[in-house]
């Protein structure tokens, strides 16, 4: 009779060594006494396909997925309802022997926001920046939770167009230039968009324009503190960072792998905060 091996667990991407999920999810092994591994496999385009396949074989009971592979790894797979709204998968995992997907970016910046500023999806109207993938997670987190009305606005109208014409009549998409007279109305503000982060130009945004009720929450987590949320905290606003999601979103993908659902805290926190900081 063969001995039974740990769970282990990897995250796929090209590259991926930047990735701090391994330090998360070693945090909550050690945490919850489990004895299971992850690990990083950087895997090119071209290989993935055959790795994922052959997933289980290698010895790993399901992945995170990162960049550039997220797309294939939707296709490759069984997606759930939000795999296949957001059109990318970031967690596989075998349910019977089938290879499942999800995608925990809708968790992680749903689970961030309830964390950091409760009560936020009272707000009947929200103001989206970006309409990349990370906005399609956004998208369907907020219709998802009840949000009425969503107004999407982007550089590049056409895909924010794209956007709304898959979520629906809930997001209506507006110019850049109207991003001004739609704060008012906004109980909150989510900035998917790079601008703000290390190297990008900042994001020229009043938040004084808010609502004094109003959430913000972005999702660059590089630096931790966004210009954007300085200025909003400056003002009184609650926030809701993307370390936060960052650390959200790796909950489902533990708990669908190890068996335990693991906790978000101060201590993980703190420890990735360091890791970013020595970076």
């Amino acid at each position: 009779m063969t001995e039974k091996r740990p769970p282990l667990a990897c995250l796929i991407g090209w590259p991926a060594a930047h990735s701090r999920s391994p330090l998360i999810h070693r945090y909550w092994l050690r945490m919850l006494g489990i004895e299971g591994g992850y690990v990083i496999e950087a895997v090119p385009p071209d290989d993935f396909r055959d790795f994922v396949l052959r997933l289980s074989v290698r010895g790993f009971v399901g992945a995170n997925v990162t960049r550039p592979h997220k797309e294939q790894a939707l296709a490759l797979s069984k997606p759930d309802a939000r795999a296949q709204a957001v059109g990318a998968a970031n967690t596989l995992w075998f349910n019977d022997g089938e290879l499942c997907s999800t995608n925990t970016d809708v968790e992680g910046f749903v689970g961030n926001l309830d964390a950091d500023a409760s009560g936020w999806d009272r707000s009947e109207e929200a103001l989206v920046l970006g309409a990349g993938g990370a906005s399609r997670a956004v998208l369907f987190g907020l219709l998802d939770r009840g949000i009425k009305r969503v107004h999407l606005v982007n550089r590049t109208r056409a895909r924010a167009d794209a956007l709304a014409k898959q979520f629906g009549e809930g997001v209506q998409v507006a110019a850049w230039e109207q991003v001004a007279e739609l704060l008012p109305r906004a109980g909150l503000l989510v900035n998917t968009t790079s601008l703000g982060m290390h190297g990008q130009p900042a994001l020229e945004v009043d938040v004084g324009k808010l609502p004094t009720n109003a959430v913000v929450a972005d999702l660059v987590y590089v630096p931790l503190e966004t210009p954007l949320l300085k200025a909003a905290r400056a003002r009184g606003l609650r926030t809701a960072d993307g370390l936060g999601m960052l650390l959200h979103q790796a909950v489902r993908g533990f708990e669908l792998w190890f068996g335990k659902r693991p906790q978000v805290t101060a201590e993980l926190r703190g420890l990735v905060e360091a890791d970013l900081m020595g970076a």
